[in-house]
């Protein structure tokens, strides 16, 4: 049985609110949960102290168990210290300014 720590989504239709829960990874999404272990309320500013909040003690447990955290939990965990921060890849070529236009920026910079 592998283990997550996840979001679970509460609250209204256009209103969301979060619970981070440790679920098998089975289970569906808003489905059984072993333990709610947070929550996170995407509605408050980023700098408010109640956006994410943590139960720091049964995290650690968790993750000493050896439960996985997604990539928005294991950000949070990171942001928090619990958890080493995860990295981000670049930004893939695909999206990179074309020819034409890094030579017009070159052009400009120059300018």
């Amino acid at each position: 049985m592998s283990l997550k720590i996840r979001l679970a989504r509460a609250g209204a239709k256009k209103r969301p609110y979060y619970h981070i829960v440790v679920a098998d990874s089975r289970s569906p999404r808003d489905g059984r949960f072993i333990e709610k272990v947070g929550a996170y309320n995407p509605m408050l500013p980023s700098d408010h102290a109640e956006r994410v909040r943590l139960n720091d003690e049964r995290i650690k447990h968790w993750l000493s168990n050896g439960a996985q955290a997604t990539d928005r939990v294991a950000r949070f965990l990171g942001n928090a210290g619990l958890a080493p921060k995860p990295t981000w890849n670049e930004q893939p070529k695909q999206s990179a300014p074309k020819k034409r236009a890094q030579e017009r920026a070159a052009a400009k910079a120059a300018a």
